[in-house]
């Protein structure tokens, strides 16, 4: 039995704030951490700048929500052949020169939005080939910067530097939406081009000093069969194919960023257009601040599921609403929910995947979570052409609902994953460990 003096005191209150803030583990300890972390805050609040503006121009020059959603199109194809590709090349060359290369070339193409936008009367064509070229160059950077991870950070790190990336991405979604709204209302989409341009011109200077990381010795060269080769590994792990299917499915299926211009038009609230493309940023941002739960949590495919359902819940309950103030509140929700399902699956990725496949398994990352988007922008503004555009928002949610159910059911490993328990993490962690002496990140 337990006596009064046996029992625990409970924790003081600074101490139940501090572990809900998140982790800085990683931030300390890794240099080139720091250093990609800085480069990354820089470059996402000018691209969430353009993410704004670019949609914004295309519905004044075609006042079309059919042409808006095509962008997402236009970007497809280039996402799909490059990031497969492009995760190909993050195992077999150095990672620190496609992350430079890549990113000065986003520099160039914000340069060419920026020229259209300052001519007498700008053209559609620069805007779709702008967007496919972009969609290229980050299908090829970014499963370099996701293989990078592993090696600068500690193995039992990985979950909180998956939560500051977050983080990181967050406060760019937040601030830059929310300045591009007033940017593109007071100045004009080439202020907003421009201030991309100089952010992509800082995130080089930064991504200089980062230490070079050459391709593993056992890694394979760029192949079709290299590519074969990770997605025959990915095939085999049926929890890692459930983080990606379960992600997909949910941005496909609801996915409502293309049509919020016509929505504030519904709402007759166009000024809270910035509003909301923030508010999912918004809500990320609080999740990614308040994320120190995240590591002590250990069943990390449940929570994917969970999150991704309740993503879809939010986004039925922001189509129907009809007062701005409650669907922004509900795209905060939405954005917070897909925060922790983007926390648990990038932990997953990064504890279990083994580093000579780590680019390539980055690259078939990269289209579950982006070519979800690109698809659900198309299905969002030909439904909202078809239908409305609300009932485009809230049956997208209720689709993503059921989609997750199913997907839930049929993949019984995802539901059932234990990072510590789990045959690969175990495996990974053991590898890191004994490699550790040598001088690599533990």
């Amino acid at each position: 039995m337990t006596t009064p003096d046996d029992a625990p005191s409970p924790r003081p209150a600074a101490g139940r704030i501090r572990a809900l803030l998140p982790d800085l583990a990683p931030w300390r300890t890794s240099p080139d951490f720091r250093r990609l972390w800085v480069a990354g805050i820089v470059t996402n609040f000018g691209s969430f700048l353009t993410f704004v503006a670019l949609p914004v121009q295309m519905k004044e020059l075609t006042g079309s929500a059919v042409a808006v959603g095509a962008i997402g199109a236009a970007e497809l194809v280039p996402l799909i052949v490059f990031g497969l590709y492009g995760g190909a090349l993050a195992d077999a060359l150095d990672k620190r020169k496609l992350i430079l290369w890549t990113e000065a070339g986003q520099g160039l193409l914000s340069a060419g939005l920026l020229l259209n936008a300052l001519l007498p009367h700008p053209v559609v064509w620069p805007l779709y080939a702008v967007a496919a070229l972009s969609a290229a160059l980050v299908a090829v950077q970014r499963p370099a910067l996701d293989a990078l991870v592993p090696r600068i950070v500690a193995h039992e790190h990985l979950p909180a530097a998956a939560a500051l990336n977050s983080l990181r991405w967050t406060v760019g979604g937040v601030a830059g939406p929310a300045v591009a709204g007033l940017v593109v209302a007071y100045a004009g989409l080439g202020w907003a081009y421009a201030a991309d341009l100089v952010t992509f011109a800082i995130s080089v200077v930064l991504a200089l000093g980062l230490a070079a990381s050459p391709a593993a010795h056992e890694a394979a060269k760029p192949s079709l069969r290299s590519i074969a080769e990770g997605a025959r590994y990915a095939w085999s792990r049926k929890e890692l194919l459930g983080t990606y299917t379960i992600d997909l499915a949910a941005m496909f299926l609801a996915f409502p960023l293309a049509v919020l211009p016509f929505l504030a038009d519904d709402l007759d609230a166009e000024w809270s257009l910035g509003l909301m493309y923030a508010s999912v940023p918004a809500g990320s941002l609080l999740v990614s601040l308040t994320s120190g739960w995240t590591s002590r949590i250990h069943r990390h495919g449940r929570m994917v599921v969970l999150a991704a359902a309740c993503w879809g819940l939010a986004m039925v309950a922001a189509g129907a609403a009809h007062n701005v103030w409650l669907v922004l509140g509900f795209l905060t929700l939405a954005g917070g929910f897909d925060m922790i399902s983007g926390i648990f699956r990038a932990a997953m990725w990064n504890q279990t995947i083994p580093d000579e496949l780590r680019g390539r398994l980055a690259g078939i990352e990269l289209l579950s979570y982006s070519v979800g988007p690109q698809l659900g922008q198309v299905r969002a503004g030909s439904m909202a052409a078809w239908t409305t555009v609300r009932t485009s928002i809230w049956s997208g949610g209720v689709l993503c609902v059921a989609a997750v159910g199913a997907l839930a059911l049929c993949l019984p490993k995802l539901m059932t994953y234990d990072v510590r328990t789990n045959e690969h993490a175990v495996r990974l962690r053991q590898t890191r460990e004994a490699a550790a002496p040598a001088g690599r990140a533990p």
